[in-house]
């Protein structure tokens, strides 16, 4: 195929102008994908948290709190270790006891700043949430 001398580097100006954006685009698919991998992971690890709080091997005493505290912060670390995070190194992690009913439950509450802290660096023009949060509640055994 023959071009005449006009068009020789339209295909080159054509891919600088899309290669912008198909790098924008690729880039947010990545962040996001990342980021919803990583809330995930904090969902899981409340979840497990609390679980690891509410089932020990004795019922429900006050003062016990401390060693399902530790239990239910130890569970959260553990799901939050493939991305780097802890509950002393980046993470907020609560437990509290709340009466629900007749019962005890625990609430288990981790939020991370990954507006402040991306996993991954971030790009102007993908805007990404300022914090991830999740609690996860279960009755007291």
């Amino acid at each position: 195929m023959v071009f005449s001398r006009r068009e020789r580097g339209a295909a080159a100006v054509e891919f600088a102008l899309v290669a912008p954006l198909l790098v924008v685009l690729v880039w947010g698919i990545i962040s996001y994908g990342y980021m919803l991998s990583f809330r995930q992971a904090l969902s899981q690890g409340a979840a497990e948290g609390a679980r690891s709080a509410a089932v020990q091997a004795t019922a429900y005493d006050a003062s016990q709190q401390t060693a399902r505290t530790t239990a239910a912060k130890d569970s959260l670390d553990e799901a939050m270790a493939s991305y780097g995070v802890s509950c002393s190194g980046g993470a907020t992690c609560a437990v509290a006891y709340v009466p629900c009913g007749s019962n005890t439950c625990v609430s288990v509450t981790v939020t991370y700043p990954y507006g402040a802290h991306p996993l991954i660096p971030s790009i102007p023009m993908v805007p990404l949430p300022a914090s991830l949060a999740y609690t996860a509640t279960v009755r007291v055994s």
